[in-house]
């Protein structure tokens, strides 16, 4: 499978007349069993897979063309093409399409290509089988010979017949033999005629005639007879434009003459399919498809052929980032990789992501941040044309370079600073490059495009990136022509949409960074007026009352009220002192009625919930179930342990709990920052509760512990022991242990 010649690209007409790459292989011919037939096949040369497996019908049409490309229809609208990397390989292929088709190789066309309806017809009138007779190539049948022409146009089958006989005996150079003659006599009409049969020529639609007409020794007479429009008062200048105003630079010197024929051939022949050629009628559009193949073909060879010479590659670079090349030389380069860019768009997407890396390989972006900030207006537009191509095809190629290039440059010269730059600096009125470098950013800061992958992300690094190093550098034409009035109510709005929607990351994120400050700041220094700032910052602490949203509520309240409360032309900030002292007695209220009261009723419920407990111990029951209604009397040993260690803990908890002073509220004498005193939960109380030894070392000390754990743990929050009046006197006679107290919310 290494034969070279045997090496193919397999193509696709898709519904746009357009070819889509399927895959390079080997292609070779066999007999398929399934199909019946010898066939085509194309094995990919990556994996193997099968890329086409088409029997060779003895009824289709196949077409040779260029020497290394066979093209047929293997159905309606669904076309196929194979380009061989070599013409032996292509004659070789052909030779075993002709052999089953019976053909001799030497033919460019195996079949004529006919519809139904034209068959039916062809067999009505057997005299159309043979060709058609042309008029001898003189001055005096040009009229003739035009009128023909244009007479087959309708009729694939005599379209197919007449390009036979064009193409077998020479006619093409006869006739572009007769236009010179008649432009060396000014024989305008007979030039009219010409420019007709030429035209009609092309729209034959056939490679075999193109390569004739395209060859460099016929390609100007045919410019030439396309000159003579007869809908044209003076003939056009086609051939001084192509000869004389564009002129052909080699940047670096092209060493292969194939090359060199092969680009100025593409460009001639789309100089004529683009600017001679009048736009195809509805009936006409699909007379040039082979036209448009040949010139697609063309650049896809051309393409291949720069971008295995890698020492012409690496020339053009080396001249494009040298300090010493003039301008006028840095200005044909950069349009000669706009060109060769612009020609890499008819690669297929496997082919152009080979191309842009070998681009990106030999250092494009460092050249294009040179280029773009030259002073030259033409290098700058080919630069930023260069620069979209490139973020089109990989805006991640772009972002990961200018992340590296960072680690090294300073802000201003980073390639996207440049861009900016640009963008801002445009001096074109209708701002032509501006919305293009706009639309170009927009891709790279784009988080759609953004790749996430297990190793990093993308989304996060870039935007991380590009506010620090190039956000001042987007912003700074904004800040400079804002007023600091339309800054602040701006800035104003955003804080405003950002409070609005109740996030508490948000909210946080303002706390901490007390951007309120400059809000009230600015209030303030407004003094009494009544303008739209004093109503927009009224606005905003007004929505945060009504919506009630706490944590900027406590966060104002404590930190600003002292400068706010002489405001009261309007009753927002009392509002908002009333909304934090309700939460702050709310919350204490919550505080004090379920970390330290507990009624009767609670504490029978929990003795009755250990009283009915089965308890096991070496799996055996230490305690049986005993009846809501036995009386006590039946375990009097049990309870008495069970009061003693109740006791015990009520006398702990009380020396922890908040002294009640003369006014009738509450004195902490342990420190702890408001939050923790708030946000004691069950996970609190269950520690304060098993750092309490048991009351007793008897033989009842397990059931003691049991029960301590199960009674704090009832409602899943921290609630002391019944503080019972009549228990002062003994609790404060009786003496705890010297062990270390539980600091309430460790």
């Amino acid at each position: 499978m290494s034969d070279t010649r045997r090496r193919v690209k397999v193509y696709t007409l898709n519904e746009d007349r357009q070819w889509d790459d399927r895959g390079t292989g080997h292609v070779s011919s066999t007999y398929v069993e399934e199909l019946k037939g010898m066939s085509l096949l194309v094995r990919a040369e990556s994996d193997g897979s099968l890329l086409l497996e088409s029997k060779i019908n003895p009824n289709t049409a196949y077409q040779k063309q260029q020497d290394t490309l066979i093209v047929w229809s293997e159905a309606e609208n669904y076309d196929l093409a194979l380009s061989f990397q070599e013409k032996a390989g292509c004659d070789e292929i052909w030779e075993k399409i002709c052999q089953v088709q019976g053909k001799d190789p030497s033919v460019e066309v195996t079949q004529d290509l006919i519809d139904e309806s034209e068959e039916e017809r062809f067999e009505e009138m057997p005299e159309t089988s043979h060709l058609i007779d042309l008029p001898t190539c003189e001055l005096n049948k040009l009229e003739e010979i035009a009128d023909l022409v244009t007479s087959v146009l309708s009729s694939p089958i005599r379209r197919e017949k007449l390009a036979l006989a064009l193409e077998n005996e020479g006619y093409i150079k006869k006739l572009l033999q007769l236009f010179q003659a008649c432009e060396n006599l000014e024989n305008t009409e007979g030039l009219h005629h010409l420019y007709e049969i030429i035209r009609g020529i092309l729209f034959l639609n056939k490679a075999t005639l193109f390569e004739v007409m395209f060859s460099d020794e016929c390609i100007m007479d045919v410019v030439g007879c396309l000159e003579y429009d007869p809908a044209l008062a003076q003939p056009k200048r086609h051939r001084e434009f192509l000869t004389k105003t564009a002129k052909f630079k080699e940047v670096i010197p092209i060493t292969d003459s194939e090359l060199r024929q092969k680009i100025h051939q593409t460009y001639r022949v789309q100089y004529i399919q683009d600017i001679i050629l009048p736009t195809p009628s509805v009936f006409e559009e699909n007379f040039l498809s082979t036209l448009t193949s040949f010139i697609f073909f063309n650049k896809v060879e051309i393409v291949s052929m720069l971008q295995e010479d890698e020492k012409f590659l690496s020339e053009v670079f080396a001249q494009l980032t040298d300090e010493a090349t003039d301008d006028d030389k840095r200005r044909e380069l950069v349009n000669f990789f706009k060109e060769f860019c612009a020609f890499s768009q008819t690669l297929q997407p496997q082919n152009r992501d080979a191309f842009f890396k070998t681009l990106a390989k030999l250092g494009i972006l460092p050249a294009l941040e040179i280029v773009m900030g030259m002073d030259d207006l033409q290098v700058r537009s080919a630069a930023t044309d260069i620069f979209s191509y490139l973020v089109e095809f990989s805006p991640s190629m772009v972002r990961e370079f200018v992340m590296q290039e960072a680690q090294q440059s300073d802000d201003d010269i980073l390639l996207i600073n440049v861009v900016i730059e640009q963008m801002i600096c445009d001096t074109d009125p209708e701002l032509g490059g501006a919305v293009q470098l706009m639309g170009l950013l927009r891709t790279l800061i784009d988080p759609e495009n953004m790749l996430a992958t297990t190793n990093k992300t993308e989304k996060s690094e870039f935007l991380n990136f590009f506010y620090i190093h190039c956000m001042h550098v987007l912003t700074a034409p904004l800040l400079t022509n804002t007023s600091e009035d339309k800054c602040e109510k701006g800035a104003l709005r955003f804080m405003r949409r950002i409070i609005g929607l109740k996030d508490e990351f948000y909210n946080r994120y303002i706390t901490k960074g007390n951007l309120f400050e400059p809000v009230i700041n600015a209030l303030l220094d407004n003094g009494t007026r009544y303008n739209l700032l004093n109503s927009a910052v009224i606005e905003l602490f007004e929505f945060i009352r009504v919506e009630d949203i706490k944590s900027l509520t406590a966060h104002i309240v404590e930190n600003f009220y002292k400068a706010l409360e002489s405001i009261e032309y309007v009753q927002t900030f009392k509002g908002l002192k009333t909304k934090y002292e309700q939460e702050k007695d709310r919350q204490n209220q919550k505080l004090n009625s379920n970390r330290f009261r507990r009624d009767a009723k609670a504490l029978e419920e929990d003795e009755e919930m250990w009283f009915n407990e089965d308890e096991e111990e070496e799996g055996k029951a230490v305690v049986a179930p005993v009846e809501k209604s036995k009386p006590e009397d039946d375990f009097p040993d049990s309870y008495e342990k069970f009061m003693e260690t109740k006791k015990a803990k009520e006398s702990e908890d009380k020396e922890n709990l908040p002294k009640r002073t003369s006014s009738g509220g509450f004195k902490f004498t342990f420190s702890h920052s408001a939050s923790a005193a708030n946000g004691a939960n069950s996970t609190n109380s269950k520690s304060v509760v098993a750092q309490t030894p048991p009351a007793s070392s008897n033989g009842s000390s397990s059931k003691t512990t049991n029960l301590a754990t199960s009674v704090t743990a009832t409602k899943g929050s921290l609630v002391g022991l019944v503080d019972y009046p009549d228990d002062e006197e003994e609790d404060e006679e009786e003496e705890t242990s010297p062990r270390k107290r539980p600091r309430l919310g460790s």
